[in-house]
């Protein structure tokens, strides 16, 4: 039975706004009725990395490491996906949701490999200690990073898998909810951003729209009203500026649809068919087979 929507949209509140686990607790706790009936939902909200790896570390069609350098004098750390034959590549930028780099994440970056990218989960953390295990810790973290740390450090990104000896020099990124944001940011503020593809984000500061050079998928769900208002506003300033995209709200789906991690918002069609869309627009934008 699914659950009373009143938490779904709690836990959402709890991850983005985002409220203190205590005060959480206590407003789950009302609506639930029972702690047992509260740690039932929350089972089956909060994440479960173990049960939705879908790509093993070791898989032998992939090699990962990790990545520790600077590149123009910005710290970048992450999480490093390749595919095992040998041919140039483009790669593709993974941007995380508002808990961090976690093996949720790390397992994106596998899938992205497997499909032909060099792919790069990174750690957008890194100005302030990295990504605690602890996901309220991590939550608490984003407040810390401007929009311009943000973008110095995806612009590092963006250059470091455009430049590697497997590169064919053309790079995108995927973004999911705090990532898909970052993905509209660096769509404005990145020229060298070949393609762009957005999860639940924000809608960038839309006087900069005009800025814009990529190719953007912008994929959201019906359901996640705060983002889904946001839309035709961010439309208008692309179509205005003659930008190429393409937008899509995804019905009856909750917000992180996408993360299979949350056995009540995760969707399992939907998410297949946005993954879909989601490789075949990166492979086009950055010329991989």
């Amino acid at each position: 039975m699914a659950l009373d929507r009143r938490i779904v949209e709690l836990y959402d509140e709890y991850t983005h706004k985002p409220l203190d686990r205590r005060i959480f607790m206590h407003r789950l706790l009302a609506i639930a009725g029972s702690t047992a009936a509260a740690e039932a939902a929350l089972a089956l909200l909060e994440p479960n990395y173990a049960r939705a790896q879908q790509i093993a570390p070791d898989d032998a069609r992939i090699t990962t490491s990790r990545l520790d350098t600077t590149v123009d004098g910005v710290a970048i750390k992450g999480y490093l996906a390749t595919p095992k034959a040998q041919a140039k590549r483009g790669g593709v930028l993974v941007i995380h949701e508002n808990r961090g780099l976690n093996p949720h994440i790390e397992d994106i970056t596998r899938r992205m490999a497997l499909e032909g990218f060099t792919a790069l989960g990174l750690d957008f953390l890194t100005p302030v200690g990295g990504t605690p295990g602890d996901a309220d810790a991590a939550r608490a973290l984003f407040p810390q990073l401007s929009t311009e740390a943000v973008v110095r450090q995806g612009r590092a990104a963006l250059k470091y898998l455009a430049s590697r000896p497997d590169a064919n020099g053309k790079v995108g990124a995927v973004g999911f909810c705090w990532g898909g944001g970052a993905v509209n940011d660096l769509a404005v503020s990145a020229p060298e951003l070949a393609a762009g593809v957005v999860f639940y984000g924000r809608s960038p500061d839309l006087a900069k729209v005009p800025l814009i050079k990529s190719r953007l998928l912008i994929q959201q769900a019906a359901r996640d009203t705060r983002l889904v208002q946001m839309l035709p506003d961010y439309e208008k300033a692309l179509k205005a500026a003659g930008i190429h995209y393409d937008a899509i709200v995804y019905p009856d789906v909750d917000h992180a649809f996408m993360n299979d991690t949350s056995a009540e918002r995760y969707d399992a069609a939907t998410a297949k068919q946005a993954w879909q869309r989601t490789v075949t627009f990166l492979k086009a934008g950055t010329g991989t087979a």
